[in-house]
């Protein structure tokens, strides 16, 4: 072989190795920024678009003119209870303070006068809707009627369950599941883990009837020794809770060690059943119930009502603080939680009786 056919054949050889070294070195690079982080870029464009945007739950609201007092639409279910007069009066008082135009409706307990309220809002324009929903369901049309006027909801002490949670601003409420627990809680240590339960459930398809059971009979199913025998609604009216635990004296009579309430109201109508049937109420049947209302702490320094876990009805600053934000274009949580606490006989006194707003 000549010298310039082996010149040829080396070159060869070394334009194929470095080739090969090549896509060796391209290959690794490509595994490297495969599996180790994403791109730069991509990252801060996300970020930036997140921070300068609204958040999803405040499409295209309408902003008020500055020189005039905002109008707000509340849509309270009614007053069937303490706790409930306490929220409508704690939203009320706010917005004279702070020069709301408010139109109120009470719904009387039922959806379809609150979906006529919502629409009536919607009609007159107003800036803004607070609404208390008696029941989870149902709420999408008129929903999205109000976000497709640029109108901003904003939903009190109960939740809605909707396929978009855009349909709403923001939800201000307790949790009531872990109400549900801290009740359960209190009753196994009273109850020294075994006994039977009768529980008197809220309005059917409302969120804290739904939360409030699922969080109780959760511990309940890890208690072997503890039993719900009967579980009825009392619509959260103490006159119903009276005659649903007139029906389970009835039906049970001594077999009941005890009473879940899903609120103050029925407790108390409850713990007037027991006393009529001739049983004492904090001794043969103890009671447990959820709101802390002023009437309930004074059953627990009376000793008829043996624990109730709060459930802060005065709700007025955080609503219209989230609806100034709001309007402002301001970002607000999806969902804004109550702090709450539990009341029985070890921290309940006649002082703080006297110390309650509701």
């Amino acid at each position: 072989m000549n010298t310039v056919a082996m010149r040829k054949g080396l070159l060869n050889r070394l334009v194929l190795k470095r080739g090969v070294s090549l896509l060796l070195v391209l290959s690794v690079l490509a595994l490297v920024v495969g599996c180790g982080k994403a791109p730069e870029q991509p990252v801060k464009k996300q970020t930036v678009k997140q921070e300068s945007e609204r958040p999803v739950s405040q499409p295209q609201v309408k902003q008020p003119r500055s020189d005039e007092p905002i109008t707000v639409g509340f849509s309270q279910i009614g007053a069937e209870s303490a706790w409930r007069t306490a929220e409508t009066k704690s939203i009320q008082s706010e917005a004279a303070v702070r020069g709301v135009n408010l139109k109120f409706s009470d719904a009387q307990q039922k959806q379809e006068n609150q979906i006529k309220a919502l629409r009536s809002f919607i009609a007159q324009k107003v800036d803004a809707i607070i609404l208390a929903p008696v029941v989870e369901t149902g709420w999408e049309p008129v929903l999205k009627e109000a976000r497709d006027a640029g109108i901003p909801v904003v939903l009190v002490d109960r939740g809605v369950n909707v396929s978009d949670d855009s349909l709403y601003a923001t939800l201000i409420a307790s949790d009531f599941v872990e109400e549900g627990r801290l009740a359960a809680h209190w009753l196994y240590d009273k109850l020294d883990g075994k006994g039977s339960i009768v529980q008197i459930e809220g309005t059917p398809g409302s969120a804290p009837a739904i939360d409030r059971k699922r969080g109780f009979e959760e511990v309940v199913a890890g208690c072997p020794e503890l039993k719900i025998i009967k579980s009825q609604s009392g619509d959260f009216l103490r006159a119903k809770g009276k005659e649903v635990m007139e029906a389970f004296l009835k039906a049970e009579g001594k077999n009941i060690n005890a009473v879940y309430a899903h609120n103050d109201d029925m407790a108390l109508g409850a713990i007037q059943a027991i006393i009529e049937a001739g049983m004492v109420p904090g001794q043969d049947i103890v009671v447990v119930s959820i709101d802390g209302i002023k009437d309930a702490l004074q059953a627990i320094v009376e000793g008829t009502l043996g624990a109730s876990i709060e459930c802060n009805p005065l709700l007025g600053p955080k609503a219209f603080d989230a609806v100034e934000s709001i309007l402002a274009g301001e970002a607000v949580p999806k969902k804004i939680t109550v702090a709450d606490q539990l009341f029985d006989g070890l921290n309940t006194s006649m002082e703080t009786v006297s110390g309650r707003e509701y």
